[in-house]
């Protein structure tokens, strides 16, 4: 393969990983965001889990707006299918509820959504 071909090949797969660490990011901050809210609401925590709840939801507003396509509706979309994944993924860890094989076959799928909508080439 030619050394440009090689560069672009680079910078594609860096473009992506800041793509899906800011998915990452964000789901980070929106699950986080809902669950203080969650503990605020639901299970009599202090003001405070609010006011925490509240900054990482704002946060998570922001975050979409860095990822390199430049639709808005493929980027949320793309984000929903992360946002089932980490979902999963913190109830796992926080609430002790470990994925069943249909919750595994459905991230999967969510996944491969997320990889043709944001990634596929196109013109």
């Amino acid at each position: 393969m030619e050394p440009t071909k090689w560069k672009s090949l680079g910078t594609a797969a860096l473009a992506i990983a800041q793509s899906i660490g800011l998915f990452v990011l964000a789901g980070l901050f929106e699950i986080g965001g809902g669950w203080l809210m969650w503990q605020w609401i639901r299970n009599g925590k202090g003001f405070r889990y609010a006011v925490a709840g509240a900054v990482l939801l704002v946060l998570y507003g922001v975050l979409p707006n860095f990822q390199p396509a430049p639709a808005f509706g493929r980027v949320y979309a793309a984000y929903g299918g992360v946002f089932v994944v980490m979902s999963l993924l913190w109830d796992w860890r926080f609430g002790g509820k470990r994925p069943d094989s249909p919750d595994l076959w459905g991230s999967a799928l969510c996944l491969v959504g997320v990889a043709v909508i944001m990634y596929w080439p196109r013109r």
